[in-house]
């Protein structure tokens, strides 16, 4: 709950905890711990909602399991409208084994190849491993939520600077000071929290300027449909006059910061693809590149990094948002039960030392795709190895199940299988499923066995809620303690050992 003081001389407001950018990430953790009744005030410099390139086509992104399992576990997915009527346009037209399901630096992995068996837990009627949203419709959704909890947010108010005691942060933002207990840096690749806070951004350098445009095209026949890895550089055009290039120029375009001319981006598209093609007009572009740097950690204090101000990469396979929505749905509910008390010692902490290591495997994903991106022998000779492995089995269920997230697994220790990984939704007799019942941001302890000595012990604990019926596939399982954030913290086959669950549930929980 916010905190209102008053003097004399002023009255001011401590909120929980301030947030530095309304983009998805920073509007998603708002969500989240305004939910658990914490009071959060989010911080926007843009004055202006709607922008070209949140929108179709510069703004389109696909999102991945753990995203769409997060936002159906919090009743969101439901209010996604676009996935609905918009073919991604990674993918071919092929129907059938050979449609292609998604890419690896542009070499495809089809259908047909993808073994879902090897998905042990991922269970009939789960949520899509993947769809298509645009930035807009993400932005739209979360603010509308998170207005309905009680979230202020403030627009035209850039984050300038702040400081921190071992009590509070004082946040200086469009000319005036705000204060909270905790702040978070959700303010992008450039962040202002992430450089005033002394965060240290490690990484590589890039190997080229990435392109995005819409543009009207003379002559768009000459351009091969697809992604087309070329001599020079690679370039796609997957609807009419929709462009996505890479030119190997070791990011110096992007690095200038100029503008991109109608000259200027027919010049790169014609030597990149080796064609005539004439730009007639630009309508909109932007520049990006495969630079990849992450924080060493993403908490000083009482100050905490998520999204793009904790990791850039390069937007290849849609990685990026995906990593900052599973950073806000790993923190809120952590930030939440330290503010309110009620939090385990370490609990905190665990979500540098839970998602750091996650971060770092995608920074590596990216930098292998531009590697094999890359227009020399060395590049060609790996493409060709990657492409023999895609098109196996194995091979295409591994980098679906990267790619989709489908195999993303925390280390939380532990015997079981299970442990670390997000919850299956499991669908009851009665036709209710699990993310169903998550909407209110609690713990559950799941009760196959019907256990009495597990009734009771969840019953001690406000924040666990206790399900105790049979579902139409168990999966062998005898119980299982779910955090907030849907991930399984301990779960066992056999018979239930209650000190190792009541150690599961100290550890997490209380």
């Amino acid at each position: 709950m916010n905190t209102t003081i008053k003097n004399k001389k002023h009255t001011h407001t401590i909120y929980d905890v301030i947030i530095a950018g309304a983009g998805p990430v920073g509007l998603f953790l708002a969500c989240e711990l305004a939910l658990a009744k914490c009071s959060v005030l989010v911080l926007e410099k843009a004055t202006e909602v709607h922008s070209p390139l949140k929108q179709l086509p510069l703004g389109i992104r696909g999102l991945s399991s753990p995203t769409i399992e997060a936002l159906y576990r919090r009743n969101l997915f439901e209010e996604l409208e676009i996935h609905k009527h918009l073919k991604n346009p990674h993918q071919n037209a092929v129907q059938g084994p050979r449609r292609q399901a998604g890419h690896f630096a542009g070499i495809p992995f089809h259908d047909g190849d993808i073994d879902t068996t090897q998905w042990k837990y991922r269970l009939p009627g789960s949520t899509p491993a993947s769809l298509i949203t645009e930035m807009q419709e993400l932005e739209t959704v979360f603010s509308k939520r998170a207005e309905a909890l009680g979230v202020e947010i403030k627009r035209g108010f850039a984050v300038t600077g702040f400081h921190q005691n071992n009590e509070r942060v004082i946040v200086q933002a469009g000319g005036q000071s705000f204060e909270c207990k905790w702040l978070a840096g959700c303010d992008g690749s450039r962040s202002v929290v992430r450089k005033t806070g002394g965060f240290e951004f490690a990484g590589t350098e890039p190997e080229f300027t990435g392109y995005t445009a819409k543009a009207d095209l003379l002559n768009p026949e000459v351009l091969q449909p697809g992604r087309n890895v070329t001599p020079t550089g690679v370039y796609m055009q997957s609807q009419p006059g929709y462009l996505a290039i890479q030119d190997f120029d070791g990011g110096a375009f992007h690095g200038v910061a100029k503008p991109v001319t109608r000259e200027h981006l027919q010049e790169v598209l014609r030597r990149v693809s080796g064609t005539d093609v004439t730009i007639s007009a630009l309508h909109i572009a932007s520049t990006w590149t495969d630079r990849a740097r992450q924080a060493t950690t993403y908490r000083n204090g009482r100050v905490l990094l998520a999204g793009d101000a904790a990791h850039i990469h390069a937007p290849l396979g849609g990685q990026g948002l995906n990593l900052g929505m599973g950073d806000a749905m790993n923190l809120g509910w952590k930030l939440a039960a330290t503010i309110h008390g009620k939090a385990p010692e370490g609990l905190l902490d665990s979500y540098v030392t839970e998602r750091h290591p996650i971060g770092a495997q995608v920074l590596d994903w990216s930098r292998a795709q531009a590697i094999l991106m890359k227009p020399d022998p060395n590049a060609r000779a790996l493409h060709a190895i990657i492409t023999d492995l895609i098109n196996t089995t194995d091979g295409a269920t591994y980098f679906a199940g990267r790619v989709w997230g489908v195999s993303t697994q925390i280390n939380l220790g532990g015997k079981h299988p299970l442990i670390g990984c997000s919850v299956p939704n499991f669908e009851f007799e009665d036709g209710i499923k699990i993310g169903q019942l998550m909407h209110n941001g609690r713990g559950i302890l799941l009760d196959f066995s019907h256990h009495a000595a597990l009734s009771k012990l969840a019953g001690g604990y406000h924040q666990i809620g206790y399900i105790s019926k049979p579902a139409k596939n168990q999966l062998g399982l005898s119980a299982a303690l779910i955090r907030p954030d849907g991930i399984v913290a301990w779960a066992t086959d056999e018979e239930i050992n209650i000190s190792d669950l009541q150690k599961a549930i100290t550890k997490w929980l209380v």
